[in-house]
Parts: structure tokens; C-alpha cells; sequence
């Protein structure tokens, strides 16, 4: 069976929310509620860095382990959902798990928290597939419509992934063996190939320029990981 996973590639995202913004409006998640959010790492400073979090649907799902009521489950598929109908409120799977995934819409008198709410991976919850009650609780199921969640596939620079993480972990190593600095740079025989008529490319950009930093880090393969 495949094991559902999200991978973001911080090296391509550019903090434009637009998984965000997928997903709400994908799920219509109520005011206040982002299943996903992208946080930045170094901000400012040399080094900055965004990535894309959610529910990360965790094989060892430490929320699964510390709910009081079993309302948190593994599918076949190994995604993390939950039964609203069973859920307390109680917040014990917020304060465990690592991501922040588990959000609370509602407050209230004696310290309500209200439903759980979460990704799902777009892969509904416990009612029938695709059935208005499943959307109303837990949102869209793309992935019984044979689709994977609409964050990754609105996704402009594809740094936000999922899928099988068999296949998801390949894309990433493919991208990671690849990956280079100035004329090594991804993507860069694509955009600069031989042209169509023949001949040879005169703008390869591999010479020095009057203005480079050698000390940039897109120019000095040492100083950053790629």
C-alpha cells in the first residue's frame, strides 16, 4: 500500500501562501482555521528560508497516541484523520504534536475549544466519500476522486509534494543529485538548451562578470548546501 507524505522543498518555495490559500478555499475551513501555513526560517538574516507545514500524517502520529477518546486514525494509505463526532476538545493532540497541525475554531464558556480540525490530505473523514456531510466536516476529498490535495498541485515553484513517499522521496533526490549553482543550476539546460535552428548558445552566463561577488553564495558552491 502506499504511504501518503508531504515533502516541502525549501529551496524553491517563495513564501507566496499559495497552499494556503488552495487549501481554504479547496475545504472552506472557517475564519481563523489554516490547516497550512508557511513559516520562515532566518528571517532577514543570510541563510532565510520558507516551508510549507501541515499535518505531516506521521507513521508514529504522536496525536494519535495521546487522544483520549480514539478519535485520531491511520487510513490503508497511512494518512492521519479524525472523527469529529468522537472528538472532546480537549486539546491534548495540539500540545503534542510537533507541526501545530491540530486547530480549534471555537472558544467559549469554561475554556470550549471545539471541534478538532486538521488537513486530511483532501481525504475527507469517517462519513461516505464525497457526500455533503463529509464536506461540511472535514472538507473535499480529492483523493477518492483520484486527485492529491489541492495545495500541492496549485503549488507555482512545485516545492510543496505529495503523493506515495516512495515517489516523493525519488523526486526530491533526483532534485537534490541535480541541483548546482550558475550554469549547473536546475533547470538550466531546459531553459538554455541547443537552440532549434542549430548552432551554438552564446548566452551561457559560465563567464566572470565586473560586477560578481565571488562571495555570494550562488557563487561559492561551498559556502551553503545546495
Amino acid at each position: 500500500m502506499a504511504r501518503m507524505k508531504f515533502i516541502c522543498d525549501t529551496e524553491r518555495c517563495i513564501d507566496c501562501n499559495g497552499c494556503v490559500t488552495a487549501c481554504k478555499n479547496e475545504n472552506e475551513t472557517p475564519w481563523g482555521v489554516n490547516r497550512r501555513r508557511v513559516v520562515t526560517i532566518n528571517d532577514g538574516v543570510p541563510g532565510e528560508r520558507s516551508i510549507s507545514v501541515a499535518c505531516m500524517h506521521c507513521s508514529d502520529a504522536p496525536c494519535l497516541a495521546v487522544c483520549p477518546v480514539n478519535c485520531i486514525y491511520h487510513t490503508e494509505d497511512g494518512i492521519v484523520l479524525h472523527d469529529k463526532d468522537q472528538c472532546i476538545g480537549c486539546g491534548y493532540c495540539y500540545y503534542a504534536c510537533p507541526f501545530g497541525a491540530p486547530q480549534f475554531p471555537a472558544t467559549g464558556l469554561f475554556n470550549h475549544r471545539g471541534k478538532m480540525d486538521k488537513c486530511t490530505f483532501c481525504s475527507g473523514g469517517p462519513e461516505p466519500d464525497t457526500s455533503e456531510a463529509e464536506f461540511k466536516k472535514y472538507g473535499r476529498n480529492r483523493i477518492a476522486e483520484g486527485k492529491l490535495p489541492a495545495c500541492a498541485e496549485m503549488c507555482g515553484t512545485k516545492a510543496l509534494i505529495a503523493g506515495d513517499a516512495t515517489v516523493i522521496a525519488d523526486i526530491y533526490r533526483q532534485r537534490v543529485e541535480t541541483r548546482g549553482y550558475g550554469p549547473e543550476l536546475w533547470g538550466w539546460k531546459i531553459a538554455y538548451g541547443k537552440p532549434k535552428r542549430g548552432g551554438d548558445i552564446k548566452a551561457k552566463g559560465d563567464g566572470p562578470r565586473e560586477n560578481q561577488n565571488l562571495k555570494d553564495s550562488q557563487n561559492d558552491e561551498g559556502r551553503l548546501p545546495t
